[in-house]
């Protein structure tokens, strides 16, 4: 057992952490199936297997910049230390290029490279990474006179010449803008951007490829991932509640979800999104480990009916994209400040970078999108200001107040 485990046991237990005092109890399975019971192909990435009978991996993404080669390698051996068997790491530039290029000397860990904007990028790290992932709704930010399906195709065969397999990752923050505008919700939006991507992959000749959809609500994950399971039962799913926030509601969040969905034999990866400090960032492995070894275990959350039906306070989990490092400590003091209005049905969103800000603030009662010098306040797609980060909480207090004045009534927006 990994040393990880004695101290998640003693830090991070939900029975422990969470203000709802909630509890594991011993329960059968609610399908009556086990983890092992997964009908998905299966395929090497890296020094592990990823999908079938294999075990399912628990991975994690490094919270520093990648250009900072010292602090990403001690990151590395954190997460390898706690557990992880995928490593993920953000490129955006030559200059992560050139920084990844150090990094996989001095570390034999399986990496995974998120690509967003920039595709082209992967034929320069392919040969450095076990897999990388990109997200359809991105693909058509840059390039846009290229045709969707000729980035894929590029994609795929880059993995195919350096033997990478690929993530679809398919996010509510960022959907496919041609599937958001045409569905009717973003459940149907994202399930067919997934669905339609699996297509354009295996039509140039690709399988070695796992899906993920990810919502910071439990249930949307749950609904999604049971959908897309339905429909191509064959191809892995990576398992993850996007933006599930601070600890302890993280994990619970995480834990409604994953025991759901693990039971039905769907999830072959999985990562725990938290927002932590870079030195805690192993937290997330130790969690999700956890959280495997109680399902199998037939150990399920005891959640009281409110929860979920007051604040919810999203943010994203850190990472290398996070523009100023003060996001963490803004995504604690909005949840502590807010705490007053736990019984208001309110979401706020604070978000560290422009990936998923925009859309997932979008979404939200109040959003922070934070940006390196400052912090954009927005009410639904509205933008209130920009405010310093030392300044915007009085603003978004009162905003807050504004809201539930509105919804008991007193006032109008």
């Amino acid at each position: 057992m990994s040393p990880g485990f004695s101290k998640l046991s003693k830090q991070t237990r939900v029975s422990n952490t969470s203000n709802a005092q909630m509890t594991l109890s011993r329960t059968s399975s609610p399908s009556g199936r086990t983890l092992s019971d997964r009908k998905t192909r299966q395929f090497p990435v890296g020094t592990i297997q990823l999908g079938g009978d294999a075990p399912i991996a628990v991975q994690s993404m490094c919270a520093t910049r990648t250009t900072d080669i010292e602090a990403t390698l001690r990151q590395i051996q954190l997460l390898e230390r706690a557990g992880a068997g995928l490593i993920r790491i953000a490129i955006d530039s030559r200059k992560d290029v050139d920084a990844l290029r150090e990094i996989r000397k001095e570390t034999s860990a399986n990496l995974v490279i998120d690509l967003q904007e920039n595709y082209k990028l992967a034929r320069d790290v392919a040969p450095y990474v076990q897999k990388f992932r990109y997200n359809p709704g991105h693909l058509h930010h840059h390039f846009r006179e290229t045709p969707v399906a000729e980035k894929v195709k590029f994609l795929v065969e880059t993995a195919g010449e350096y033997g990478c397999a690929i993530r679809i990752g398919v996010n509510f923050g960022s959907l496919d803008p041609k599937q958001k505008d045409t569905q009717a919700s973003h459940l149907d939006a994202a399930v067919l951007s997934a669905l339609e991507h699996c297509d354009m992959v295996e039509s140039f000749g690709f399988q070695r490829y796992v899906v993920s959809l990810k919502s910071s609500d439990p249930a949307n994950v749950v609904e999604i991932n049971q959908r897309f399971a339905a429909l191509r039962p064959e191809v892995p799913i990576h398992l993850g509640v996007t933006e599930a926030g601070l600890l302890p509601d993280a994990e619970v969040k995480t834990r409604l979800a994953f025991e759901k969905l693990l039971p039905q034999g769907i999830g072959d990866t999985l990562r725990v999104s938290l927002t932590l400090p870079d030195e805690e960032k192993d937290r997330e492995v130790f969690i999700g480990r956890q959280i495997l070894e109680d399902v199998a275990n037939g150990r399920f959350l005891n959640v009281p009916p409110h929860f979920g039906s007051g604040l919810n306070v999203i943010s994203c989990p850190s990472c290398s994209r996070v523009e100023n490092k003060q996001f963490v400590r803004l995504a604690e003091e909005v949840k502590r400040v807010t705490s007053y209005a736990k019984e208001h049905r309110v979401t706020i969103a604070v978000m560290g970078c422009r990936v998923n800000g925009p859309g997932e603030t979008d979404d939200a009662d109040l959003g922070l999108w934070c940006a390196a010098n400052h912090v954009n306040l927005k009410r639904k797609t509205e933008v209130l200001g920009s405010f310093p980060y030392d300044e915007v909480i009085p603003i978004l207090l009162a905003e807050l107040d504004k809201i539930i004045a509105a919804k008991s009534g007193e006032v109008k927006l």
